[in-house]
């Protein structure tokens, strides 16, 4: 595997397509690992990205909390079958007085992007930037962060870059917590207490295999287990392509939380 640390240097390369990439912030686990593993069984090439994106945090503490063990990180690629991991450093990303992007109104604007003002402009300005660098035929995503991937796609199509998006599965850890690098900022007892977002999720989808599919009713199911331990930011249904929804569809939904435990925001999502 080669570390790769400026753009000129990446610009030099002869890379052979197709290029897989997997762009992320570091503080890799399993499921960064299964988007890595996709991309090595798709590709000629796969490329990994480790930048800490300090654009897309609208909360200063959130950014200097953020773990980076570097050094291990390097390792799991090394062990994985990464090609090549490129790592810049923000002199490397960003400029002063850029031209900027921003999400669409409606889709931007919900969920996170109502929580986290800014926070998908940052994410599309950073994604746009490596994509320009690192010019994959194939982007790995995850679900676990469903309506970014959903923006993702928008400016992908909007912008029309030649670039398939690979949407992969959320993945859990065995007692049902979906996975996230901030999973290992909490104590002992936070990691039980987060164990209730995936516990709502999982309810709501027995109650719509019961035949339940008023989703005023499910949401409100959902907040009774998420008020016994989380600070819930919001509980939302919608149809999968982030359309207002009544009634649940299935195969055409999803349900999504965030929640705060203790200092720690953590989201999850499940399609039904």
């Amino acid at each position: 595997m080669q570390i790769i640390k400026s753009i000129r240097e990446f610009r030099a390369l002869k890379i052979t397509s197709p290029l897989g990439f997997v762009p992320t912030m570091g503080a890799l686990h399993a499921a960064h690992l299964t988007l890595i593993k996709q991309s090595i069984s798709n590709n000629t090439v796969t490329v990994v990205s480790i930048f800490v994106n300090p654009t897309q945090f609208n909360d200063p503490s959130d950014l200097k909390n953020y773990p980076t063990p570097t050094e291990k990180d390097i390792t799991q690629c090394e062990q994985s079958g990464v090609d090549y991991l490129f790592m810049p450093d923000i002199n490397t990303m960003y400029f002063d007085n850029e031209v900027l992007l921003e999400t669409p109104n409606g889709l931007g604007n919900i969920l996170e992007g109502a929580c986290r003002s800014g926070h998908f402009n940052g994410v599309l300005r950073v994604v746009l930037k490596l994509l320009n660098i690192i010019k994959p035929t194939h982007l790995y995503l995850g679900q676990k962060d469903a309506q970014q991937l959903a923006i993702i796609n928008k400016m992908v199509t909007d912008f029309f870059i030649d670039v398939t998006v690979v949407p992969c599965p959320l993945i859990r850890h065995n007692d049902g917590l979906a996975m996230s690098s901030r999973n290992t900022l909490l104590s002992a007892n936070e990691r039980i207490m987060a164990l209730s977002l995936s516990k709502a999720l999982f309810n709501a989808e027995q109650l719509i295999q019961h035949g339940e599919d008023n989703c005023l009713s499910l949401k409100q199911s959902m907040l009774t287990i998420l008020a016994k331990t989380t600070d819930v930011e919001y509980v939302e249904i919608l149809a999968r392509d982030f359309s207002p929804i009544d009634q649940i569809k299935q195969g055409y939904s999803i349900i999504l939380v965030a929640a705060k435990v203790g200092k720690i925001r953590l989201i999850d999502n499940i399609l039904v």
